[in-house]
This record gives structure tokens, C-alpha cells and sequence, in this order.
């Protein structure tokens, strides 16, 4: 467990580094643009590619991809391996070229079936968003084949890079906002550009290590190769099953445009800060644990796949429910220090710190399920789940219709939370009734240990706090070092509790149990 501990922190520092850079450009846009009709355009025209490469790349493809690729790189040739990359990139690089190609024509389109309640207006935020999708949409090409080639180097135990690859991505948006968007009217059409030259940049990047591994893949499309074939075949009920949560969001932003203006940038903001933990530790997991439960299902035994799989539940939980307690409790201030400005009003931090409390609900189902669904992926079975995924989704909806008109975006977050509790706790039972997992002794324990010290923590910061007006009306400066302070002794009280509760490092990697 020891090199899973390592390669969990070298992609989590990556990612880390990854997702302060998101904070300073989410901190850049919300300080330049605020929140309005035009930051309302821009989300959408960025969140609707970022969909399709979860859904393609990062998603159904990565579940499909990686476990066939391990099988190959464990039981055939290095010339047969060669092969099988440059069939599935010829492949995959048609097909992504197809879908970018009817994104850019199909533009007005698809911001109809996302955001239709800006066709009820006069706003134009409808136009902006469809002249900046036909920019983003091809980011979509760059950024699948990146996850492609970040897939091959994961495989072979090079996770650093990968991870490091969507540090290029914030560089260059914060780049854009501040040397691209003078010369564009609206300026904000700046940000697409920047969008655009990230996905160039991010694939560009990870070039030169796939040619040291000698993978440097040529594009031959091939329906035949049985390779593809497998893939094709597990991608399939994957598109679902591995973006349950996306397809949520997407739902959030379709409905939140029926809502007042400013509606779909509170979600993104408050989304942004809750997916920083989610990044860091639950892109991580599944990035470190989906290659290995690969291997193990492949030449060991049940055991050890379980093992796995426990490991990665126990870094879920040590970590994730602290996360999710900070998030709730310190919404406010979060949302404050980082966002508020004098085109990001109170108003919106209030907004926003509303829905950041719905979301910190989930970030620890969000994280169990990053964990769980690979559980599944590794062993090649996509149809499992795919089939809880769309009961979430089903939820998702049905929940939302529900609270959207009374609980206004707020209800749509907390609709996301609701249907990522549900996915989670369907992958988990299904899970132990197959005997996949099979949860050694002392979890219960364990578990009351961390819920106790996550108490204790939210307890302390909710007590002792300085209210949220005060942060509404102070000063930058003292924002900043007061939110430090906070963090720091959330962190020493949580930690401090776990030990004076006798938890210690073995019951994190499963040797205490």
C-alpha cells in the first residue's frame, strides 16, 4: 500500500497545484466579470465541452479504456500493446473530430437545449453563448485525446505528469483574462479563446513522454481490432454510468436559467469550491486505484482487489467528511475571501454561500463514488454501474422539479447531493452483496472515530468564527490571513481528536485492521 500512498500524493500535489491555479482564475473571472449575463453565457459555453469530455474522455472512456489496457500491457506483447494504442487513438481521434465538428455547426442549438429559459428573454445571453461554444466545443478534441494519453501514462505508474497537465489549462485562462479580453467586444469572447489554446496546450504537453515510453501513438482507425472492440463495448453503458454527477449539474444549469440572472454563475462558483477536495482526493483515487484494481483482478487475488478497495474508502472517509464539515461551516467565509469584489456583491456571496452548504452535503458521496465505480470498471463490468447511475439521474430530475420553485438554485444543488448519496449507496451495497468488498473488522469503530472528530471541528469553527457579516465588510487583507487561521485550526483539532481517540496511521492503509 506504501506506492499507492505515494502515487495518491504526487497526483494529489498535482492536482492541488492544479486546483489553487482554478481558484486564482475562478478568483480572476469573479473579480474582472462578476456575476451576470455575460459570466452566465461563459459558463455555459465552457461547461457544455467539459460535460462531453467527462462523459467521452475522463468518464466512459477512461472506465473502458484503462482496464483494457492493463489487461494488454499484462498479458501481450509490447508490439501487440503498440497496436492497440494507435487503433484506439485513430479511433477515438475520428470520432472526437465528428462530434467537434456537429458541436461547432449545431452551437445555437445545443445552448437552446441546455439554457432554454434564455429564449423566454431579451438578454442575449443565448448569442454570446453560442458565438463562444463554437470556440470551446473543439476543446473537446484536445482535451479527450489528453485524457487518452494520460490513460497510457497512469498505466505505466507515470501519474505525476498527468496530473500536472490542467495546471496549462487555468494558466492560460487567467492569461486570457487579463492579456486576450482587451481586444475582444464583449471582452469576455477572450475567455473562449483561452479556452481553445488550453486544450492545444494540455495534449501538446504530455507528447514527449508518451515517445520516451515509445507509445507516441499513430492514428489508424480500425473497427476490427478487438481491442477497440472491447473498449467500444464497455464505453458504452460507461457514458452513464461514470457521469452521473455531471449530467446533474448539467440539469442544474438547464433549469437555473429559468431563474434570475446570476443563478447559474452562484452554482458554478459554489460548485468550483466543492469540486477542490472532490479534485484533489477523489481524482486522485481514482486515478491511482483504477490501474491497480486493473492489475490485482487481472493476477491476484479476491482479497486483494477487496483490500484495495478498502484503502481507498478509508482515505475517502479520514479525509473527505472533515472536507465536507469545513465546506458547510465555512461557506460564507470561503465565498467571501476568495470571490467577493465590486461587481461580486454581498448578494452573491450569500447566493452562493447557500448552495456551497447544499453541495457540501454530497462531497463525500461524490468521492465514494470515484471509488466504488471503479470497483466495478476494473473487473470490465460497465452494466452495474450505469443501471444506479440512471437512478440518480432519475432523481436528480425529479427532486429538482421539485425544489427549484420553492428553494430557487439551492433546491438544484441540493437535488445533485441527493442523487450522488443515492449512486453511492447503490455501488456500496451492490458491492458487498457480490462480496467484492469485504470490509475487514473495526470499520465501525473507525468510522465513529472520524465522525466524532468531524463534529468536534465543526463544532469549534461554527462557535468561534467571527459572523458573516463581519467578513461582508472587512477588509481583504484580513479576510485572507482570519480564513487561514480557521483552516489551520480545523485541521490541528481534527487530527488532534483522531489521536486522542486512538486513531493512528495503520488504520488508514488497513494494516490495523
Amino acid at each position: 500500500m506504501s506506492r499507492l500512498v505515494s502515487a495518491l500524493t504526487k497526483v494529489g500535489g498535482n492536482t492541488g497545484l492544479s486546483r489553487i491555479l482554478g481558484f486564482i482564475r475562478d478568483l480572476v473571472f469573479a473579480r474582472l466579470f462578476g456575476a451576470d449575463a455575460h459570466t452566465d453565457a461563459f459558463f455555459v459555453a465552457f461547461k457544455i465541452p467539459n460535460l462531453f469530455r467527462r462523459l467521452f474522455a475522463e468518464g466512459a472512456f477512461a472506465a473502458a479504456f484503462v482496464p483494457v489496457l492493463s489487461e494488454y500491457k499484462e498479458t501481450r506483447s509490447f508490439d501487440d500493446l503498440k497496436s492497440f494504442i494507435d487503433h484506439v487513438a485513430g479511433t477515438l481521434g475520428l470520432f472526437l473530430l465528428l462530434i467537434s465538428l456537429l458541436g461547432v455547426l449545431g452551437a445555437p442549438l445545443l445552448i437552446a437545449v441546455v439554457a432554454p429559459g434564455w429564449y423566454f428573454g431579451e438578454t442575449g445571453e443565448a448569442q454570446l453563448a453560442g458565438d463562444m461554444l463554437r470556440l470551446t466545443f473543439p476543446y473537446l478534441l484536445f482535451i479527450s485525446l489528453t485524457a487518452f494519453a494520460g490513460g497510457i501514462l497512469n498505466t505505466h505508474g507515470q501519474f505525476g505528469i498527468p496530473a500536472f497537465t490542467p495546471v496549462l489549462l487555468n494558466l492560460c485562462l487567467i492569461a486570457a483574462a487579463y492579456f486576450l479580453t482587451p481586444f475582444f467586444d464583449p471582452p469576455i469572447m477572450g475567455l473562449a479563446w483561452g479556452v481553445l489554446i488550453a486544450g492545444i496546450a494540455q495534449f501538446a504537453f504530455q507528447l514527449p513522454f508518451l515517445h520516451r515510453l515509445r507509445l507516441l501513438p499513430k492514428f489508424k482507425p480500425s473497427k476490427k481490432d478487438e481491442g477497440v472492440l472491447k473498449v467500444l463495448r464497455l464505453m458504452g453503458p460507461a457514458v452513464f454510468g461514470a457521469s452521473a454527477t455531471q449530467i446533474g449539474l448539467l440539469l442544474n444549469t438547464l433549469i437555473a436559467s429559468l431563474l434570475v440572472e446570476g443563478s447559474i454563475s452562484w452554482l458554478y462558483y459554489s460548485d468550483r469550491l466543492m469540486e477542490f477536495p472532490v479534485g484533489i482526493l477523489g481524482a486522485a483515487l481514482a486515478t491511482v486505484i483504477l490501474p491497480s484494481l486493473s492489475r490485482t483482478h487481472n493476477s491476484s487475488t479476491p482479497a486483494e482487489f477487496s483490500r484495495l478497495l478498502d484503502w481507498g474508502l478509508r482515505w475517502s472517509i479520514l479525509l473527505g467528511l472533515p472536507a465536507a464539515v469545513g465546506l458547510f461551516v465555512m461557506a460564507g467565509p470561503l465565498i467571501s475571501t476568495l470571490f467577493q469584489s465590486t461587481v461580486f456583491d454581498s448578494n452573491d456571496v450569500m447566493m452562493s454561500r447557500l448552495s456551497l452548504m447544499a453541495y457540501g452535503f454530497g462531497l463525500l458521496p461524490f468521492l465514494l463514488v470515484k471509488v466504488f465505480a471503479p470497483g466495478f470498471y476494473a473487473r470490465q463490468d460497465t452494466k452495474t454501474p450505469v443501471r444506479f447511475a440512471i437512478i440518480a439521474i432519475l432523481v436528480n430530475v425529479s427532486v429538482s422539479l421539485i425544489l427549484f420553485s420553492p428553494m430557487g438554485h439551492v433546491g438544484l444543488a441540493l437535488a445533485t447531493t441527493i442523487s450522488a448519496t443515492v449512486n453511492a449507496s447503490l455501488l456500496y451495497l451492490r458491492l458487498r452483496s457480490l462480496d467484492i468488498y469485504m470490509p475487514p473488522a473495526g470499520w465501525r469503530m473507525l468510522l465513529f472515530k472520524t465522525v466524532t472528530a468531524s463534529f468536534v471541528m465543526g463544532l469549534l469553527l461554527w462557535w468561534q468564527m467571527p459572523m458573516l457579516e463581519t467578513w461582508l465588510q472587512a477588509a481583504q487583507g484580513w479576510k485572507v490571513w482570519q480564513l487561514l487561521l480557521w483552516i489551520v485550526t480545523g485541521v490541528l483539532v481534527y487530527f488532534g481528536v483522531l489521536l486522542a481517540l486512538g486513531v493512528r496511521k495503520g488504520d488508514f492503509s488497513g494494516k490495523a485492521a
